[in-house]
C-alpha cells in the first residue's frame, strides 16, 4: 500500500514525524511537501488528493495548524473521504464506519504521542462495510 503525505508550513514538524512512523510500519510514503515557510494548505490538499485518487488502492495524510482547513479542502474532491481525527477512537471510527481514505491532523491540536496512538488505530481498523456503505453511498 502507497501513502501520500502533504502538509503546510504549520504542519511540518508532524508531518516528518508521521512520515518516519509510517516508514517504520513498512509503508511505501510519498511526501509531496512543503518546506517553506508560508503556504496556502488547499495547494498541497488538492495536490495529495489528486495522488490519492490517481493511484487506486492508496491512501494520504494531510497536516496544517488545525486539521480542519486541510480536511476541508480534500472533502471537495469527490472520492476522498478525509477526516479529521484528535484521537485513536475518531481515527479507528473515520475506518471502520466511514472508509476514510485520508487522515487529517492538526500540529497545534495534538501532541506526538497522540499521533502514534491515532496511527495505530487507523491501521488497526478497517471498514466494517454493511450498514456503514450504504451511507456512505449516499456522499
Amino acid at each position: 500500500m502507497k501513502y501520500f503525505i502533504a502538509s503546510d508550513h504549520a504542519g511540518k514538524n508532524l508531518r516528518r514525524f508521521t512520515k518516519e512512523l509510517l516508514i517504520k510500519r513498512g509503508i511505501e510514503v510519498v511526501d509531496l511537501g512543503c518546506e517553506e515557510d508560508r503556504v496556502d494548505y488547499p495547494d498541497y490538499a488538492n495536490k495529495l488528493c489528486e495522488a490519492v485518487l490517481a493511484n487506486e488502492g492508496s491512501k494520504g495524510v494531510l497536516i496544517c495548524g488545525s486539521g480542519i482547513g486541510m480536511s476541508m479542502a480534500a472533502n471537495r474532491h469527490f472520492g476522498i473521504r478525509a477526516a479529521l481525527c484528535h484521537d485513536a477512537y475518531t481515527a479507528a471510527a473515520a475506518r471502520a464506519h466511514n472508509d476514510a481514505n485520508v487522515l487529517c491532523m492538526g500540529e497545534r491540536a495534538i501532541g506526538f504521542g497522540v499521533v502514534e496512538s491515532i496511527i495505530e488505530a487507523w491501521f488497526a481498523s478497517s471498514f466494517e462495510g454493511g450498514r456503514h456503505a450504504e451511507r456512505i453511498a449516499k456522499f
